[in-house]
C-alpha cells in the first residue's frame, strides 16, 4: 500500500531490483538476473484525452469535461511498484489513454509472468475480463479493473482535477493493476475488457500504460515497492515494507533460506522477514522491523532493502525516513499516515447505528435510510412525511423523540460479547449522527445523552465494557461532520422547523452564538479523542471542518502515549487525508491495493433500525459470509451494521446473523483474519482466493461445490502439497493438474460438512 507521498518517491527513479549470486555460494548454478519489464507502446491505441494543463484545457477524460492535471502527474519513464512504464504526454490535443472497449493490443512475443497496467475508471469502478492470447492459439483470462479516479487512492495521485469551468480541489488518481500470464507459453497479445465509452454517468475503464514482466530462468528473485512506513510492528518498531517476487520458473523454498532486511545508516533491522515458499510468478508482501540507532527521528537517508538466501540475492535502493515524527496539520504530513496492520489484518468489523432515529425507526423497507427520518420528514413526497403526521401528529417535533430514547435495556457487556461472538475484530459506534444528538458526555453541547434522554454516557459504557470483557476488540467511533439543522451551520440551509407549518422549532440542548467549526464541531471531535481514545475515527459527509488539526492531535496522542498504538481514519473527514476508502452497500469489482472497507446494514437498505423491515428481508447468513469472503479477496474489510432499538436491545434477527457469521469464522477464519489478497487474481466465477504468507493458500467457493472443484488459474501448488477442506479435518483431498488447471475432488462428506462457503487449504 502506498502513502500519498508516492509520486515524490517515484520521481527519485530509485526503484530497481536484481538477482545476483551471493558471496561464498555453494556449487549450485547461479541465479539469473531479474529481467526488466518490457514496455508496450500504446500510442497507436490511444483514443481519449484525459490530461490537461493550465495552459491547454481541451481534454475530456470522463465525458463531462473533467481531466487529470498534467502538473500533478509524472512524465515519460515512470516506475510504479518496481515496474517501469512510459507515462503518456499531457500536451495539448494529444490523446493519452485507451478506453477499454475490447481492443487487442499486440505484445512482443515472449514468455511473461504478468501484464501490468496503469488504469483509472470514470463514473465508478469499471472492470471486465482481459484475455491473453498465445502463439499456440490458446488463451487465458483474468479480471482487469480500476477504482474510480475520484477516490484518490491509486499509486499515482494528483491533488486536484480540471473541470470545464476551473478546478476541483479533490484528489484524483491512477492505479496499478495486473493480469496473470502463463509463463509456460509464448504470449502474443492481450485483449482489453469491454466496458463503456467515456460518457457521463456510465463506468468506463481507461488504460494509460502497459508493461509485460518477462519470466526469468530457474530461481530469479526480485524486490519491488520497498519503502519505509509510518506503521509499527508489535513492540512499537518501525515497519519497512517490500514485495519479494519470484520471476523464475522454479519454486523458492525453505531450503533457499530467503531473509529480507533493511540496510541503512542510523538504524538496524530487528525483525527480518522470511520467505519460505514462493512459486514462479508469485509475490510475497513482507514486513520488516527497524529501530533507529544514531539517527534522530525524521532523518531521511538512502539505504537498501536486501533479500538474500543460498545463491540468491536481490536488492532495491530506498530513501528511508527513520522514525515517525510528530504529525503536523498539513496534507503533506498527514498524508504519510496509513492504515495500521491490526486494521489490515482484522477484515471484519461491526458498525452500530444508534440514536434518536431509533425511536420512530421507520421508512419503507429496502428503499432508504431509516436513520434519515428527520430529513425525510421535510420532503412532502417522501413516505415519512405522511407517516409522521398520521402516527404522531403534525405538531410532534422530532426532538420530542428524545424522552423515548431510553436505553433502559442497554447492556454494553452483552453488546461487546456479541461482537466478539460474531468473529469481528473491531466495532464502530455512532457517537453523533446527522441529527446532532451525541451519545456521550459533550461539554460543548447540551444536546447529548448525558444531559437528555437516558442521561448516561453510552459511548463510555461500551468502551469500558469492551476494554474489560473483550480486550482484544478494537473500539471505534463514527462522527457526522455536519448536522442537518444546527442553527450555526445547518446542512439543510435552515434550523429546525415544523415541516407541515413552517414554524421555527427549538434545537434542544443548543447553546447559541457559536462558530460551528471552531466552537462546536472541532471541539466535539477532540472530546471523543481525549475522552475515549478510539482506535478508529469514522467521519461521515465531510464539508467544513478543522480535521487537519484534529487528526494531527489524534495521530500524535496515539503514537506518543506510554504504550504507543496505531489508529486509523476513513476518507470522509473533508480533507484528503485518509487511511481507507468506504464504499457502502457495494464492493469493488476487483482488488484495490490501497486499503478499503465496505459497509452495509443487515437491513436491505438502512443502517438504523427500521421496524417496518420484516425478518425475511435481512441478509441471510450465506449473504453475510459471501460478502466477507468476496471483500477479503479484494483487500477490503467488511463493516457490517446493526441497528439497536431505542431501548438498547438488539433485534433477534440481527443477533442471529452475527452469531451465524461467528460460527462460520470459527471454522474458516484462518482464511480471512491475517490473510492478504492474491496478486494474480481475486476471483474466478464463484471462487475467491486469499493467502497467508509462508503458511497457506486458500480457495473459497461461494457455492456448494460439486464432486470436483476446477480452478483455471496458476494456483501456487507443487507435487507433494496437501489440500484439505476447513471443517473437514483429518482428510487430504485428491487433486491433479491438467492443462494448467487445478482439479480438486470433493467427497460428499466434505460437501456436507460445510455450509455458506467452502474453503480449501493448500499447504
Amino acid at each position: 500500500m502506498r502513502p500519498r507521498r508516492t509520486l515524490v518517491l517515484l520521481a527519485t527513479g530509485t526503484l530497481l531490483a536484481a538477482a545476483i549470486p551471493a558471496a561464498n555460494a555453494d556449487d549450485r548454478p547461479a541465479a539469473t538476473a531479474a529481467p526488466a519489464a518490457v514496455i508496450v507502446p500504446l500510442d497507436g491505441y490511444f483514443d481519449n484525452d484525459g490530461i490537461d494543463s493550465a495552459s491547454a484545457r481541451d481534454g475530456n477524460f470522463d465525458g463531462s469535461g473533467n481531466t487529470f492535471p498534467a502538473e500533478g502527474l509524472p512524465s515519460g519513464r515512470t516506475s510504479v511498484d518496481g515496474i517501469d512504464f512510459t507515462f503518456p504526454s499531457g500536451a495539448a490535443g494529444v490523446k493519452n489513454n485507451v478506453v477499454a472497449l475490447g481492443q487487442r493490443i499486440e505484445l512482443r512475443p515472449g514468455r511473461y509472468h504478468s501484464a501490468h497496467f496503469l488504469v483509472a475508471s470514470s463514473y465508478g469502478a469499471a472492470s471486465g475480463p482481459a484475455t491473453v492470447h498465445y502463439a499456440d492459439g490458446g488463451t487465458t483470462t483474468a479480471t482487469l479493473s480500476g477504482p474510480d479516479w475520484y477516490g484518490g487512492s491509486g499509486a499515482i495521485t494528483a491533488p486536484f482535477r480540471y473541470t470545464p469551468g476551473g478546478t476541483d480541489q479533490h484528489a484524483v488518481s491512477i492505479s496499478a493493476a495486473q493480469v496473470w500470464i502463463d509463463a509456460g507459453r509464448d504470449a502474443v497479445a492481450v485483449t482489453l475488457p469491454t466496458t463503456k465509452p467515456a460518457q457521463p454517468n456510465q463506468s468506463s475503464l481507461h488504460v494509460f500504460a502497459l508493461s509485460a514482466q518477462p519470466a526469468g530462468a530457474g530461481k530469479t528473485l526480485a524486490l519491488r515497492g520497498s519503502r519505509s512506513t509510518t506503521k509499527s510492528l508489535p513492540g512499537g518498531v518501525q515497519a519497512v515494507e517490500a514485495t519479494v517476487t519470484n520471476l523464475g520458473t522454479e519454486w523458492i523454498t525453505e531450503r533457499d533460506g530467503i531473509t529480507v532486511r533493511a540496510e541503512v545508516a542510523g538504524a538496524r533491522t530487528v525483525r527480518p522477514a522470511l520467505v519460505r515458499r514462493l512459486g514462479p510468478g508469485e509475490q510475497a508482501r513482507v514486513r520488516i522491523g527497524i529501530v533507529r540507532t544514531t539517527a534522530p527521528a525524521n532523518t531521511v537517508v538512502d539505504g537498501t532493502v536486501v533479500a538474500q538466501g543460498r545463491r540468491l540475492r536481490a536488492e532495491q535502493p530506498v530513501r528511508f525516513t527513520l522514525g515517525v515524527p510528530d504529525y503536523q496539520p498539513t496534507d503533506a504530513s498527514l498524508g504519510t499516515h496509513e492504515s495500521p496492520y491490526w486494521f489490515d489484518d482484522a477484515k471484519f468489523g461491526i458498525f452500530i447505528h444508534w440514536g434518536l432515529y431509533s425511536v420512530p425507526a421507520w421508512s419503507p423497507p429496502g428503499e432508504q435510510y431509516a436513520e434519515w427520518y428527520w430529513r425525510w420528514m421535510e420532503d412532502r413526497n417522501n413516505p415519512v412525511y405522511a407517516h409522521h403526521a398520521k402516527t404522531y401528529g403534525e405538531n410532534f417535533s422530532y426532538d420530542r423523540f428524545i424522552p423515548g430514547f431510553t436505553a433502559d435495556r442497554y447492556d454494553p457487556r452483552a453488546w461487546a460479547e456479541l461482537i466478539q461472538a460474531a468473529g469481528a475484530k473491531y466495532y464502530v459506534l455512532t457517537s453523533k449522527h446527522h441529527e446532532g444528538f451525541a451519545l456521550y458526555d459533550s461539554k460543548v453541547s447540551g444536546r447529548d445523552s448525558v444531559d437528555l434522554g437516558p442521561r448516561r454516557d453510552l459511548v463510555k459504557e461500551l468502551f469500558d465494557a469492551s476494554r474489560r470483557y473483550t480486550p482484544e476488540l478494537r473500539n471505534g467511533l463514527y462522527f457526522s461532520m455536519p448536522e442537518w439543522y444546527n442553527p450555526d451551520n445547518p446542512w439543510m440551509g435552515h434550523g429546525p422547523r415544523n415541516p407541515y407549518t413552517g414554524a421555527d422549532e427549538p434545537y434542544t440542548g443548543y447553546q447559541a452564538g457559536k462558530d460551528y467549526v471552531r466552537d462546536y464541531q472541532g471541539p466535539q471531535m477532540r472530546e471523543i479523542v481525549r475522552q475515549y481514545d478510539p482506535d478508529v475515527i469514522w467521519c461521515d459527509i465531510g464539508g467544513v471542518n478543522d480535521s487537519r488539526s484534529v487528526l494531527a492531535e489524534y495521530f500524535n496522542r496515539a503514537k506518543n502515549r506510554p504504550d504507543p498504538k496505531d489508529v486509523t481514519v476513513d476518507d470522509r473527514c473533508g480533507i484528503p487525508t485518509h487511511d481507507f476508502t468506504t464504499p457502502e452497500y457495494t464492493t469493488y469489482p476487483d482488488t484495490v491495493v490501497k486499503k478499503w472497507e465496505t459497509s452495509r446494514g443487515l437491513d436491505p437498505r438502512s443502517y438504523g433500525y427500521n421496524r417496518a423491515t420484516p425478518d425475511h428481508m435481512y441478509m441471510t447468513a450465506d449473504e453475510v459470509v459471501d460478502t466477507l469472503v468476496d471483500t477479503n479477496s479484494k483487500n477490503g474489510n467488511f463493516l457490517l451494521d446493526i441497528g439497536p432499538r431505542a431501548d438498547g436491545s438488539i433485534p433477534e434477527i440481527m443477533q442471529t446473523r452475527l452469531r451465524e457469521a461467528g460460527e462460520w469464522l470459527r471454522v474458516n477464519g484462518e482464511s480471512i483474519h491475517g490473510t492478504t489478497y492474491w496478486a494474480r487474481m481475486a476471483q474466478q466465477g464463484p471462487l475467491r482466493f486469499s493467502v497467508k504468507q509462508n503458511e497457506a493458500f486458500y480457495i473459497t467457493s461461494l457455492e456448494p461445490p460439486g464432486s470436483q472443484i476446477v480452478v483455471d488459474a496458476p494456483v501456487p501448488i507443487r507435487d507433494g502439497d496437501r489440500i484439505t477442506m476447513l471443517g473437514f479435518p483429518g482428510h487430504s483431498l485428491k487433486w491433479t493438474k491438467q492443462g494448467g488447471k487445478l482439479m480438486i475432488d470433493v467427497p460428499d462428506a466434505a460437501r456436507a460438512a460445510g455450509k455458506w462457503a467452502w474453503t480449501f487449504r493448500i499447504g
